[in-house]
């Protein structure tokens, strides 16, 4: 921010985040209504926390600690995460692989293993999510 903004130099605490159209909308305390968030456009932020820590939550992750990760379906790398999207239903793994981009729901029966510290994800997705299906086979 230019030194002449009103938040120069000012911290700010997040009151809540929300996830609209796929992207993420902060609610910051002291900022109620639109004019007053008005004078935060193209704020840059800097937060304060730990690259390395892990939310407080069980089996929860920050998207900057999954994205890059490798992931591995049967022991045999079949890419890397290059985003997470999250929807209202359920978050999804942008995956990369040599061919495609694949989503793959981020749920437990899916992705049993994340191992940060290994920059590693296994995954156990459905069929036809990585590779096409006998039947689609011989339908062409």
């Amino acid at each position: 921010m230019p030194e002449t903004s009103p938040w120069y130099g000012k911290s700010v605490t997040v009151k809540e985040l929300r996830w609209y159209n796929n992207l993420p909308v902060v609610i910051l305390e002291g900022v109620d209504d639109r004019s007053a968030a008005e004078t935060l456009i193209k704020a840059i932020l800097i937060v304060e926390q730990e690259v390395d820590q892990l939310p407080p939550e069980q089996d929860a992750w920050y998207d900057h600690q999954l994205v890059g990760l490798r992931v591995f379906r049967d022991g045999v790398e079949v890419g890397s995460v290059t985003r997470v999207d999250h929807l209202p239903a359920q978050d999804l793994l942008a995956i990369q692989t040599s061919e495609k981009e694949v989503l793959l729901p981020f749920v437990k029966a899916f992705v049993p293993q994340v191992d940060v510290a290994r920059s590693r994800i296994d995954i156990t997705p459905p069929g036809g999510l990585f590779e096409e299906l006998e039947e689609e086979k011989n339908a062409n």
